[in-house]
């Protein structure tokens, strides 16, 4: 069984920051894709970023592009999601998760595992 535990998640003002950190349990994730998803009420999950577990290719979606930056530390099983000059547009609760492939997907029915998201909330 696979858990993925997001946090870092809060409210802040437009123009912020905040660190997102997803701990992964359960197996070795060596070969694993790694994303983050947000989502608002009434809408898709949208994708946000994603990271191969191991080498380190990255992949944004255009809307965060510059000024989000997914890592990763694999001595901790942990992904993270800095996220800088925040907008409203940005508030959603976003979710990390897990693909059991190296492959880099953006869509959320690729992703195998998911944690139980994080509430952020940027005010104007």
């Amino acid at each position: 069984q696979v858990q993925l535990v997001e946090s870092g998640g809060g409210l802040v003002q437009a123009g912020g920051s905040l660190r997102l950190s997803c701990a992964a349990s359960g197996r070795t994730f060596s070969s694993y894709a790694m994303g983050w998803f947000r989502q608002v009420p009434g809408k898709e999950r949208e994708f946000v970023a994603a990271i191969r577990w191991s080498g380190g290719s990255t992949y944004y979606a255009d809307s965060v592009k510059g000024r989000f930056t997914i890592s990763r530390d694999n001595a901790k099983n942990s992904v993270y999601l800095q996220m800088n000059s925040l907008k409203p547009e940005d508030t959603a609760v976003y979710y990390c998760a897990a693909r059991n492939t190296r492959v880099i997907v953006t869509t959320a029915t690729g992703y195998d595992y998911w944690g139980q998201g994080t509430q952020v909330t940027v005010s104007s």
